[in-house]
Parts: C-alpha cells; sequence; structure tokens
C-alpha cells in the first residue's frame, strides 16, 4: 500500500471508532444535598422551599401539591434507541397546611425506570403524507361540487 493510502485507511479507522461512541445527554435538575439540608420539615413552606431550592420540575395534583425535582441521564449509542442510564427524583411532601412533611430521594435502584413524557393531543390526522391525502381525493367528487 502507498503512504496515501494507509492514511486514508488510518482516518477511516479513527472515524468509525468515533462513530461508535456513545454520548450522554443529561436532563432536569435535582437540588444538591447541601441546598436540601437548609430545608427544616415541618417549618418551611412551598413559597420558602422554592427560594431556596428554586422551582420543581412538576408538582402534584392529587397529593397535596409535592415538589418533584427530576434528572435523568440518557446514553445515545449509534443506532440503538436512547437508554436512561441514571434518574434521580427528589420529592419534597407538603401537609394539608402547605407545610413540608418529608424530603425523599429516589433513584432507579428503588425501582424500575418510568417513562416521564408529555401528553400530546392528536391531531386527527393519519399517518399518510400530503400527496396521498390529495391523491386520495381524486374520484370523491361529483357534478354538483362544481355547479353554481
Amino acid at each position: 500500500m502507498t503512504n496515501w493510502a494507509k492514511r486514508a485507511v488510518a482516518v477511516l479507522l479513527v472515524m468509525a471508532a468515533a462513530s461508535c461512541t456513545a454520548r450522554y445527554r443529561d436532563h432536569g435538575y435535582v437540588p444538591l444535598d447541601s441546598d436540601l439540608s437548609q430545608i427544616a420539615v415541618g417549618k418551611d413552606t412551598r413559597d420558602t422551599v422554592s427560594e431556596k431550592v428554586g422551582a420543581p420540575s412538576t408538582s402534584g395534583m392529587l397529593d397535596g401539591g409535592n415538589y418533584y425535582y427530576v434528572h435523568s441521564r440518557v446514553r445515545h449509542f449509534a443506532y440503538t434507541e436512547p437508554q436512561v442510564v441514571e434518574r434521580e427524583v427528589v420529592q419534597i411532601a407538603f401537609d394539608q397546611r402547605g407545610v413540608v412533611s418529608n424530603v425523599s430521594r429516589y433513584g432507579l435502584e428503588d425501582g424500575k425506570v418510568v417513562t416521564l413524557s408529555r401528553r400530546v393531543t392528536d391531531d386527527g390526522s393519519t399517518s399518510t403524507g400530503i400527496i396521498a391525502q390529495l391523491l386520495g381525493n381524486l374520484g370523491q367528487f361529483s357534478a354538483s361540487d362544481f355547479a353554481n
């Protein structure tokens, strides 16, 4: 092999190896332990919790408005489906008066992966493309549709 061909093969091998490298993406926010230690159970309220550790990722509607802070780490590798490799949830529970009753931390080791997804309203369209929709209307006209 010539010197140029050896370099081309080496570059191709490096590019192939680099394309098979896993990428990680972090989503969400969980307060640090030092920030959570500032929260006093039985003393702090929703407003003081928001001031001390920030706004929650989400809050519950059925369980008294508990605060949830969620952080996920997702692994993307080549053509495979992304995989959640780390998830941490901090729950700050409130009693009926709106005072902190408990602070809990959960991870993947505490249970199964819960898929977090947004609710999306179905627009009623099918999976057919625009051309198929246009061609599907051919032959469905009558003479009365064109009469004035």
